[in-house]
Protein backbone atom coordinates (compact mmCIF):
# COMPACT_ATOMS: atom_id res chain seq x y z
CA UNK A 1 0.00 0.00 0.00
CA UNK A 2 1.61 3.43 -0.94
CA UNK A 3 1.43 6.42 1.17
CA UNK A 4 -1.51 7.90 -0.64
CA UNK A 5 -3.68 4.67 -1.03
CA UNK A 6 -3.02 4.92 3.09
CA UNK A 7 -4.27 8.21 3.22
CA UNK A 8 -7.08 7.46 1.39
CA UNK A 9 -7.71 4.79 3.92
CA UNK A 10 -7.57 7.26 6.83
CA UNK A 11 -9.96 9.42 5.06
CA UNK A 12 -12.28 7.14 4.64
CA UNK A 13 -11.92 4.91 7.44
CA UNK A 14 -11.14 1.94 4.79
CA UNK A 15 -8.95 -0.15 2.72
CA UNK A 16 -8.70 1.23 -0.55
CA UNK A 17 -9.73 -1.45 -3.35
CA UNK A 18 -6.34 -3.06 -5.07
CA UNK A 19 -7.85 -2.24 -8.36
CA UNK A 20 -7.51 1.60 -7.46
CA UNK A 21 -9.84 4.73 -8.82
CA UNK A 22 -10.29 3.52 -12.70
CA UNK A 23 -12.46 0.04 -11.50
CA UNK A 24 -13.89 2.50 -9.05
CA UNK A 25 -14.94 4.72 -11.46
CA UNK A 26 -16.40 1.42 -13.44
CA UNK A 27 -18.46 -0.34 -10.80
CA UNK A 28 -20.04 2.49 -9.94
CA UNK A 29 -21.05 3.35 -13.49
CA UNK A 30 -21.91 -0.13 -14.05
CA UNK A 31 -23.88 0.24 -10.79
CA UNK A 32 -25.71 3.40 -11.81
CA UNK A 33 -26.80 1.78 -15.64
CA UNK A 34 -28.18 -0.97 -13.81
CA UNK A 35 -30.08 0.97 -11.18
CA UNK A 36 -31.17 2.91 -14.54
CA UNK A 37 -32.83 -0.22 -16.59
CA UNK A 38 -34.12 -1.44 -13.19
CA UNK A 39 -36.17 2.11 -12.87
CA UNK A 40 -37.06 1.81 -16.31
CA UNK A 41 -38.12 -1.41 -16.16
CA UNK A 42 -40.38 -0.34 -13.44
CA UNK A 43 -42.11 2.80 -14.87
CA UNK A 44 -42.75 0.18 -18.14
CA UNK A 45 -44.66 -1.97 -16.53
CA UNK A 46 -46.56 0.77 -14.44
CA UNK A 47 -47.42 2.43 -17.56
CA UNK A 48 -48.34 -0.98 -19.52
CA UNK A 49 -51.00 -1.65 -16.33
CA UNK A 50 -52.57 1.74 -17.14
CA UNK A 51 -53.78 1.13 -21.00
CA UNK A 52 -55.48 -2.09 -18.98
CA UNK A 53 -56.75 0.64 -16.63
CA UNK A 54 -57.49 3.63 -19.06
CA UNK A 55 -59.74 0.76 -21.16
CA UNK A 56 -61.13 -0.24 -17.80
CA UNK A 57 -62.52 3.32 -17.47
CA UNK A 58 -63.94 4.02 -20.90
CA UNK A 59 -67.53 2.99 -20.32
CA UNK A 60 -67.57 5.08 -16.75
CA UNK A 61 -65.44 7.93 -16.97
CA UNK A 62 -64.84 10.69 -19.29
CA UNK A 63 -61.37 10.89 -20.60
CA UNK A 64 -60.36 14.64 -19.47
CA UNK A 65 -62.11 13.79 -16.06
CA UNK A 66 -60.18 10.46 -15.49
CA UNK A 67 -56.76 12.43 -16.51
CA UNK A 68 -57.88 15.56 -14.31
CA UNK A 69 -58.16 13.12 -11.49
CA UNK A 70 -55.03 10.98 -12.46
CA UNK A 71 -53.00 14.06 -11.38
CA UNK A 72 -54.85 15.19 -8.80
CA UNK A 73 -54.01 11.57 -7.08
CA UNK A 74 -50.73 12.06 -8.45
CA UNK A 75 -50.23 15.28 -6.89
CA UNK A 76 -51.41 14.23 -3.28
CA UNK A 77 -49.40 11.36 -3.39
CA UNK A 78 -45.94 13.75 -4.24
CA UNK A 79 -46.51 17.17 -2.69
CA UNK A 80 -46.46 15.88 1.39
CA UNK A 81 -42.58 14.47 0.37
CA UNK A 82 -41.63 17.07 -2.03
CA UNK A 83 -43.32 20.64 -1.41
CA UNK A 84 -40.24 21.69 0.89
CA UNK A 85 -38.07 21.22 -1.66
CA UNK A 86 -40.30 23.50 -4.36
CA UNK A 87 -40.05 25.99 -2.27
CA UNK A 88 -36.64 26.48 -1.75
CA UNK A 89 -36.10 25.72 -5.56
CA UNK A 90 -38.57 28.63 -6.07
CA UNK A 91 -36.40 30.85 -7.77
CA UNK A 92 -34.56 28.28 -10.02
CA UNK A 93 -38.57 27.14 -10.90
CA UNK A 94 -38.85 30.65 -11.85
CA UNK A 95 -35.78 30.96 -14.23
CA UNK A 96 -37.12 27.73 -15.92
CA UNK A 97 -41.03 28.43 -16.17
CA UNK A 98 -40.77 28.19 -19.86
CA UNK A 99 -39.11 24.48 -20.15
CA UNK A 100 -41.60 23.13 -16.74
CA UNK A 101 -44.45 24.39 -18.40
CA UNK A 102 -43.58 22.90 -22.06
CA UNK A 103 -42.74 19.67 -19.82
CA UNK A 104 -45.84 19.77 -18.29
CA UNK A 105 -48.21 20.06 -21.19
CA UNK A 106 -46.41 17.30 -23.03
CA UNK A 107 -46.02 14.83 -20.37
CA UNK A 108 -49.30 15.46 -18.31
CA UNK A 109 -51.96 17.48 -19.94
CA UNK A 110 -51.28 15.85 -23.07
CA UNK A 111 -50.26 12.43 -23.55
CA UNK A 112 -52.39 10.94 -20.60
CA UNK A 113 -55.36 12.96 -22.35
CA UNK A 114 -54.53 12.16 -25.96
CA UNK A 115 -54.01 8.07 -24.45
CA UNK A 116 -57.66 7.90 -22.37
CA UNK A 117 -59.44 9.17 -26.01
CA UNK A 118 -57.41 6.67 -27.95
CA UNK A 119 -58.88 4.05 -25.06
CA UNK A 120 -62.72 4.64 -25.81
CA UNK A 121 -62.58 2.89 -28.83
CA UNK A 122 -58.88 0.86 -28.95
CA UNK A 123 -58.57 -2.41 -27.25
CA UNK A 124 -55.46 -2.08 -24.49
CA UNK A 125 -53.47 -4.07 -26.41
CA UNK A 126 -53.42 -2.21 -29.35
CA UNK A 127 -52.51 0.88 -26.87
CA UNK A 128 -49.45 -0.71 -25.73
CA UNK A 129 -48.25 -1.69 -29.35
CA UNK A 130 -48.84 2.03 -30.68
CA UNK A 131 -46.99 3.04 -27.73
CA UNK A 132 -43.77 0.51 -28.20
CA UNK A 133 -42.80 2.68 -31.48
CA UNK A 134 -42.40 5.94 -29.62
CA UNK A 135 -38.55 5.41 -28.68
CA UNK A 136 -38.39 5.97 -32.67
CA UNK A 137 -39.26 9.26 -32.71
CA UNK A 138 -37.30 9.99 -29.10
CA UNK A 139 -34.47 9.12 -31.64
CA UNK A 140 -35.82 11.55 -34.36
CA UNK A 141 -35.97 14.15 -31.63
CA UNK A 142 -32.67 13.59 -30.03
CA UNK A 143 -31.47 14.19 -34.04
CA UNK A 144 -32.75 17.33 -34.66
CA UNK A 145 -32.85 18.47 -31.19
CA UNK A 146 -29.09 20.46 -28.86
CA UNK A 147 -26.86 17.59 -28.90
CA UNK A 148 -28.03 15.74 -31.65
CA UNK A 149 -26.68 12.52 -32.29
CA UNK A 150 -25.79 11.09 -35.93
CA UNK A 151 -28.49 8.29 -37.39
CA UNK A 152 -26.77 5.33 -38.79
CA UNK A 153 -27.53 2.86 -41.44
CA UNK A 154 -28.41 0.11 -38.82
CA UNK A 155 -30.77 2.79 -36.86
CA UNK A 156 -32.39 3.70 -39.67
CA UNK A 157 -32.93 0.29 -41.22
CA UNK A 158 -35.05 -0.26 -37.20
CA UNK A 159 -36.77 2.39 -37.37
CA UNK A 160 -38.17 1.97 -41.16
CA UNK A 161 -39.44 -1.63 -39.70
CA UNK A 162 -41.11 -0.53 -36.48
CA UNK A 163 -42.65 2.33 -38.46
CA UNK A 164 -43.56 -0.85 -40.79
CA UNK A 165 -45.22 -2.56 -37.74
CA UNK A 166 -47.06 0.79 -36.42
CA UNK A 167 -48.57 1.22 -40.27
CA UNK A 168 -49.51 -2.27 -40.76
CA UNK A 169 -51.05 -2.12 -37.14
CA UNK A 170 -53.29 0.85 -38.32
CA UNK A 171 -53.99 -0.27 -41.20
CA UNK A 172 -55.61 -3.80 -39.51
CA UNK A 173 -53.31 -5.78 -42.14
CA UNK A 174 -53.26 -2.91 -44.50
CA UNK A 175 -49.56 -0.65 -44.05
CA UNK A 176 -51.20 1.51 -46.98
CA UNK A 177 -54.10 2.55 -45.29
CA UNK A 178 -52.27 5.39 -43.75
CA UNK A 179 -52.00 6.82 -47.49
CA UNK A 180 -55.30 6.37 -48.23
CA UNK A 181 -56.44 8.15 -44.64
CA UNK A 182 -58.51 5.03 -43.71
CA UNK A 183 -57.60 5.52 -40.16
CA UNK A 184 -60.02 4.75 -37.13
CA UNK A 185 -60.13 7.91 -34.55
CA UNK A 186 -58.44 5.59 -31.93
CA UNK A 187 -55.46 5.22 -33.94
CA UNK A 188 -54.96 8.84 -34.47
CA UNK A 189 -55.51 9.61 -30.74
CA UNK A 190 -52.77 7.02 -30.46
CA UNK A 191 -50.23 8.40 -32.78
CA UNK A 192 -49.97 11.99 -30.87
CA UNK A 193 -49.91 10.64 -27.88
CA UNK A 194 -46.48 8.59 -29.33
CA UNK A 195 -45.58 12.45 -30.37
CA UNK A 196 -45.99 13.73 -26.89
CA UNK A 197 -44.18 10.90 -25.16
CA UNK A 198 -41.46 11.16 -27.42
CA UNK A 199 -41.04 14.87 -27.38
CA UNK A 200 -41.24 14.60 -23.33
CA UNK A 201 -38.56 11.79 -22.92
CA UNK A 202 -36.14 14.22 -25.27
CA UNK A 203 -37.27 17.00 -22.90
CA UNK A 204 -36.29 15.16 -19.74
CA UNK A 205 -33.22 14.45 -21.38
CA UNK A 206 -31.85 18.45 -21.20
CA UNK A 207 -33.26 19.22 -17.11
CA UNK A 208 -31.57 21.61 -15.92
CA UNK A 209 -29.34 20.23 -13.30
CA UNK A 210 -29.78 22.60 -10.90
CA UNK A 211 -34.16 21.23 -10.57
CA UNK A 212 -33.93 18.38 -8.57
CA UNK A 213 -35.73 15.19 -9.79
CA UNK A 214 -38.79 15.19 -7.15
CA UNK A 215 -39.22 19.14 -7.74
CA UNK A 216 -39.54 18.31 -11.75
CA UNK A 217 -42.08 16.47 -10.73
CA UNK A 218 -43.96 17.65 -8.79
CA UNK A 219 -43.88 20.94 -10.65
CA UNK A 220 -44.95 19.15 -13.64
CA UNK A 221 -47.88 18.22 -12.17
CA UNK A 222 -48.79 20.67 -10.80
CA UNK A 223 -48.73 22.82 -13.51
CA UNK A 224 -49.73 19.79 -15.60
CA UNK A 225 -53.34 19.51 -13.50
CA UNK A 226 -53.87 23.75 -13.83
CA UNK A 227 -53.82 22.90 -18.28
CA UNK A 228 -56.66 20.14 -17.57
CA UNK A 229 -58.86 22.62 -15.18
CA UNK A 230 -60.70 24.41 -17.84
CA UNK A 231 -61.27 21.46 -20.01
CA UNK A 232 -62.41 18.96 -16.96
CA UNK A 233 -64.82 21.86 -16.13
CA UNK A 234 -66.31 21.76 -19.66
CA UNK A 235 -66.64 18.00 -19.57
CA UNK A 236 -68.43 18.43 -16.59
CA UNK A 237 -71.20 20.86 -17.59
CA UNK A 238 -71.75 19.04 -21.17
CA UNK A 239 -71.02 15.20 -19.94
CA UNK A 240 -71.92 15.63 -16.05
CA UNK A 241 -69.51 13.78 -13.68
CA UNK A 242 -69.24 9.91 -12.86
CA UNK A 243 -70.58 8.31 -10.10
CA UNK A 244 -67.35 6.69 -7.36
CA UNK A 245 -67.75 3.07 -7.15
CA UNK A 246 -65.09 0.11 -7.23
CA UNK A 247 -65.22 0.08 -10.71
CA UNK A 248 -63.65 3.29 -11.20
CA UNK A 249 -61.84 4.72 -7.43
CA UNK A 250 -59.69 1.55 -7.81
CA UNK A 251 -58.09 2.44 -11.64
CA UNK A 252 -58.09 6.01 -10.43
CA UNK A 253 -55.63 5.11 -7.45
CA UNK A 254 -53.32 2.81 -9.75
CA UNK A 255 -53.27 5.22 -12.65
CA UNK A 256 -52.88 8.32 -10.23
CA UNK A 257 -50.29 6.57 -7.79
CA UNK A 258 -48.42 4.01 -9.43
CA UNK A 259 -48.60 4.63 -13.28
CA UNK A 260 -48.38 8.30 -12.17
CA UNK A 261 -46.33 9.58 -9.12
CA UNK A 262 -44.46 6.26 -8.77
CA UNK A 263 -43.45 5.60 -12.99
CA UNK A 264 -42.49 9.04 -13.63
CA UNK A 265 -39.99 9.57 -10.97
CA UNK A 266 -39.22 6.28 -11.66
CA UNK A 267 -38.54 7.27 -15.95
CA UNK A 268 -37.20 10.49 -15.29
CA UNK A 269 -34.53 8.98 -12.76
CA UNK A 270 -33.63 6.02 -15.17
CA UNK A 271 -33.25 8.99 -17.92
CA UNK A 272 -31.11 11.02 -15.90
CA UNK A 273 -29.23 8.04 -15.15
CA UNK A 274 -28.42 6.06 -18.70
CA UNK A 275 -30.27 8.24 -21.53
CA UNK A 276 -33.43 8.26 -23.28
CA UNK A 277 -32.16 5.62 -25.54
CA UNK A 278 -31.28 2.93 -23.14
CA UNK A 279 -34.29 3.45 -21.56
CA UNK A 280 -36.48 3.58 -24.66
CA UNK A 281 -34.81 0.32 -24.87
CA UNK A 282 -36.49 -1.19 -22.14
CA UNK A 283 -39.64 0.73 -23.12
CA UNK A 284 -39.66 -2.15 -26.02
CA UNK A 285 -41.08 -4.44 -23.40
CA UNK A 286 -44.47 -3.05 -23.14
CA UNK A 287 -46.32 -4.19 -25.97
CA UNK A 288 -45.48 -7.52 -24.46
CA UNK A 289 -46.53 -6.56 -20.92
CA UNK A 290 -49.75 -4.85 -22.02
CA UNK A 291 -50.85 -7.81 -23.89
CA UNK A 292 -50.53 -10.29 -21.42
CA UNK A 293 -52.34 -8.03 -18.92
CA UNK A 294 -55.05 -7.27 -21.20
CA UNK A 295 -55.19 -11.22 -21.85
CA UNK A 296 -55.51 -12.06 -18.10
CA UNK A 297 -57.76 -9.40 -16.93
CA UNK A 298 -59.90 -7.89 -19.73
CA UNK A 299 -60.24 -11.17 -21.66
CA UNK A 300 -58.55 -9.29 -25.29
CA UNK A 301 -57.43 -11.58 -27.36
CA UNK A 302 -54.49 -11.34 -30.33
CA UNK A 303 -54.82 -12.09 -33.62
CA UNK A 304 -52.35 -13.02 -36.01
CA UNK A 305 -52.13 -9.35 -37.43
CA UNK A 306 -51.12 -7.72 -33.86
CA UNK A 307 -48.62 -10.71 -33.35
CA UNK A 308 -46.97 -10.05 -36.72
CA UNK A 309 -47.07 -6.44 -35.83
CA UNK A 310 -45.73 -6.60 -32.31
CA UNK A 311 -42.52 -8.78 -34.25
CA UNK A 312 -41.85 -5.50 -36.68
CA UNK A 313 -42.39 -3.40 -34.14
CA UNK A 314 -39.78 -5.08 -31.50
CA UNK A 315 -37.61 -6.32 -34.27
CA UNK A 316 -36.99 -2.55 -35.46
CA UNK A 317 -36.55 -1.34 -32.50
CA UNK A 318 -34.19 -3.88 -30.65
CA UNK A 319 -32.45 -3.41 -34.25
CA UNK A 320 -32.10 0.83 -33.56
CA UNK A 321 -31.24 -0.41 -30.16
CA UNK A 322 -28.52 -2.16 -30.87
CA UNK A 323 -27.03 0.76 -33.10
CA UNK A 324 -27.08 2.67 -30.61
CA UNK A 325 -25.23 0.46 -27.99
CA UNK A 326 -22.52 0.26 -30.23
CA UNK A 327 -22.16 3.60 -30.95
CA UNK A 328 -22.10 4.50 -27.24
CA UNK A 329 -18.84 2.20 -26.97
Amino acid sequence: MTVLDQGEAVRTGGIPSPAGPAATRTATARSAALTGLALALTATVAWSGSFVATRALHDTVPPVQAVFWRWVIALLAVAPLTLRQVWRQRAVLRRHLRFLLLASLLGVALYNTLVHQAGLTTPAGTMGMFMAASPTLMVLFGRFGRGGERIGARRAAGMLIATAGVLTLIGKGDPTALFRLDLNAGSLWMLAAMACFAGYSALVRHKPAEIAGPVFLCMTFVLGTLMLAPAYAVSLAVQGGFTPGADTVGPLLYVGILSSAVAFFAWNRAISLVGAARAGAVYYLQPVCVALLAHLLLGERTGPVQILCMGLILGGVVLAAGARRRAAR
